[in-house]
């Protein structure tokens, strides 16, 4: 049975259909690994997840790891019951009215309180020894950021052999282009870093997407970005930007076609982007 089959179960429920046991459970799991002097901070960014965070929160309150731990939530403006399930779980979490995912990690990375910060997005489900893993590779000397890998939640619309290839495909384009440019292979969902470090470079909110990117960028002027490739830390999500495009083949064309595009770049450096205008924010302020 895999790891993650128990927190499907509230996956996609309104929180009204969600047993009160359940969330007694999860409520106590939580408080008992909270620290008040935390080694790493796990933040909990969410966005109109009410469907989607139990699952996430569940998956968290049952974390094997050796380090004290401090567990935070930001609300970003959520207009369904996203809020009241952070009330419910007495987790301590922070209201970030200004809407976007940078403005969200910004969020927890100004009120972490752990030498090391984790950024979690709240439609995602973690492994057990997943904050483990995570601190122990940024430990490691020179090792300033830490990003691992992802699945999709299984279902009905989605074949199993296709979801195999499509994201094997993506881990091996990831693996190579982490070589040159690094910054280009993180993904939000599944990073980690230095909290003084990423506070003294800052995370950008002026753009609607790219900002974990961005701030990879700053951080690999100051050390090593370092990839985890075990499933130990392989979360699990949904389909996000996967379903925006339509079906699974449709996304794979899409993004085969880009990345055939920009091969030549796997084995060359880059320390400047530009910013596409489509991407900004407030663009013409």
């Amino acid at each position: 049975m895999a790891w993650y089959s128990k927190y499907i179960d509230l996956y996609e429920k309104e929180l009204k259909v969600i047993p009160e046991d359940t969330i007694a459970e999860i409520r106590l799991n939580l408080a008992k690994i909270q620290s008040n002097d935390p080694v790493v901070t796990v933040s909990v960014i969410a966005y109109n997840e009410e469907k989607h965070l139990l699952s996430c929160l569940w998956s968290l309150s049952e974390m094997k790891c050796k380090y004290p731990v401090e567990i935070i939530g930001v609300n970003n403006d959520s207009k369904d019951r996203t809020e009241e399930i952070f009330q419910r779980l007495n987790l301590p979490y922070y209201n970030e009215m200004q809407h976007s995912c940078g403005y969200a990690r910004r969020c927890g990375l100004e009120h972490a309180k752990g030498k090391y910060h984790i950024n979690i997005d709240a439609d995602t489900m973690y492994p057990p020894k997943y904050v483990e893993t995570m601190v122990k590779a940024l430990e490691k000397p020179g090792v300033v950021a830490v990003s691992s890998l992802w699945s999709y939640v299984p279902d009905k619309e989605h074949s199993t052999i296709g979801l195999f290839f499509y994201e094997l495909l993506r881990d091996v384009y990831l693996f190579l282009q982490s070589f040159k440019r690094p910054e280009l292979s993180v993904r939000g969902l599944v990073f980690a870093y230095h909290t003084d470090l990423a506070r003294e470079i800052g995370i950008r909110v002026d753009i609607k997407r790219g900002e974990d990117g961005s701030l990879a960028l700053g951080l690999k002027e100051y050390g090593k970005i370092c990839f985890v490739r075990t499933r130990k830390a392989r979360a699990v999500t949904g389909y996000g930007t996967v379903s925006a495009d339509g079906s699974l083949l449709k996304s794979f064309t899409k993004r085969l076609i880009k990345a055939c595009r920009g091969l030549g770049g796997l084995f060359k450096k880059k320390e400047d982007y530009k910013d596409q205008d489509d991407n900004l924010i407030n663009k013409n302020t």
